[in-house]
């Protein structure tokens, strides 16, 4: 297959001008650039509409978990308003498995010393 050129950046000795097509091709990186640019500023002030309204701006809906079954179902945890609800999402249809789980606050584990590590009696002291 052959590509030709258009006549505007051929020479008259056949090749192309280097000059013109450098032209070309820093005029669409410039135009990227732009769109890039853009893109990134509406981004960063946010000038994108908002779907979270609710009171002051706080957030009433949040996905906590998603985990995959199969290629076409997926079991997915939502918590809306500090309730979680279990959701089986599939191709035909979504079913609701479990409504209103109650959110268990979060207990960290805490550090032990070296002698309840090592099940040492605790010293009392004297």
């Amino acid at each position: 297959m052959i590509v030709t050129l258009p006549r505007m950046i051929r020479v008259e000795g056949g090749g192309v001008d280097e000059q013109i097509l450098f032209k070309f091709v820093a005029a669409l990186l410039l135009v990227l650039a732009l769109i890039g640019g853009i893109a990134f500023l509406v981004r960063r002030t946010g000038l994108t509409p908002r779907l979270a309204g609710g009171r002051g701006g706080k957030r009433r809906l949040s996905l906590v978990e998603v985990t995959p079954l199969d290629a076409r179902r997926r079991l997915v945890l939502v918590r809306r308003d500090g309730v979680e609800h279990l959701l089986l999402l599939g191709t035909e249809r979504d079913l609701v498995i479990e409504s209103g789980i109650t959110v268990a606050p979060r207990t960290f584990p805490t550090r032990m010393t070296a002698d309840q590590q090592s099940g040492a009696p605790e010293h009392e002291p004297a």
